[in-house]
C-alpha cells in the first residue's frame, strides 16, 4: 500500500493509526548510507562526506552527480570513471552498478591509485 492509498483508506475513515503509516512510508525511501571522499574526489566534491540515499551503488552515483556537479566527470554512465574506485565499509570495492546498500552502509570514494 503507498503512500496515497493510506491517504485514501484515512479519508473513508478506516484509521490505519500511526505506526502502520509511518511503516509504508519509510519501507517507501531508500535506506540512507555515509559518503566519504578522499583525495581527488574531495578536492571536486569540495566537502569531505555527506548522507545519501540509495538503494544501489548506481542509485547512489547519480545521485552524487546531481547533487554535486563537480563530481559528474568521475562518473560514466551507473560506475567510476576508472580513475576513481568505490570501496563498502572499508571491506570491499565495488564497481557493480546495482551492487545493494543497506542502510548505515559507509561508501568511500577515492582515487584508485590512492595509498601508493
Amino acid at each position: 500500500m503507498g503512500i496515497f492509498m493510506a491517504f485514501q483508506h484515512f479519508r473513508a475513515g478506516n484509521r490505519l493509526g500511526w505506526s502502520n503509516c509511518h511503516a509504508i512510508i519509510c519501507s517507501r525511501l531508500p535506506a540512507p548510507m555515509h559518503v566519504e571522499f578522499y583525495g581527488v574526489p574531495r578536492q571536486r566534491a569540495g566537502i569531505a562526506e555527506l548522507d545519501v540515499n540509495a538503494e544501489t551503488l548506481g542509485q547512489l552515483l547519480g545521485t552524487l552527480a546531481e547533487r554535486i556537479p563537480t563530481l559528474r566527470e568521475l562518473i560514466e554512465g551507473e560506475g567510476l570513471n576508472s580513475a576513481f574506485v568505490a570501496n563498502l565499509n572499508g571491506d570491499r570495492f565495488l564497481s557493480d552498478p546495482e551492487t545493494a546498500l543497506a542502510q548505515d552502509d559507509c561508501v568511500l570514494i577515492l582515487s584508485a591509485d590512492a595509498g601508493g
